[in-house]
């Protein structure tokens, strides 16, 4: 135990810091957002992130928009497993055949007042897949949708700005 506690020390941090530009919009918004949340919420932001037939890229920023460079839990931004303990929705893909009934439900389950969010071109208008005897294009075909954060995928700062916006009363771009 104690050779690999020593290695440890040894090694340091390894990860690559944001470029500074990057740093410098994240520490802006994040802050932005951390006062938002606690003025909107009165507590944390509770997300239930729903894969609804995606090709998985907007999962992977999502993920790293948790990881510890970008660490949306500094802001006031938690993941559950459960709609019942969710404020916002965060929906990716296009509304597959298959998911419809599960989206549904995953929306009626999330306690009210709540907030949906389309991510991704695909999320937002069908993306490449469009509609299809497979799929029902857009999220808003499915569910009433609050906000769109389109890109192919969308960066994790597209992401947490996206959010705040929603949440400050604008429209994400």
């Amino acid at each position: 135990m104690l050779r690999i506690l020593h290695q440890i020390f040894r090694t340091g941090v390894v990860t690559e810091p944001l470029p500074e530009p990057v740093e410098a919009g994240l520490v802006e918004v994040g802050g932005r957002l951390e006062e938002a949340i606690r003025r909107r919420f009165h507590r944390s932001l509770v997300i239930r992130e729903v894969d609804a037939g995606s090709c998985n890229a907007c999962e992977l920023e999502i993920i790293a928009m948790n990881n510890p460079i970008y660490n949306c839990e500094r802001y006031g931004i938690q993941f559950t497993a459960s709609p019942r303990f969710a404020d916002l929705l965060l929906v990716t893909g296009p509304v597959s055949v298959n998911m419809e009934i599960a989206l549904k439900r995953t929306y009626d389950a999330t306690p009210t007042p709540k907030l949906v969010v389309a991510v991704g071109d695909c999320g937002c208008n069908g993306g490449i897949f469009g509609e299809s005897y497979a799929s029902l294009g857009a999220v808003a075909n499915v569910i009433p949708v609050d906000a769109h954060i389109p890109g192919c995928p969308p960066s994790p700062f597209k992401l947490l700005n996206g959010i705040l916006q929603l949440i400050d009363g604008q429209q994400p771009r």
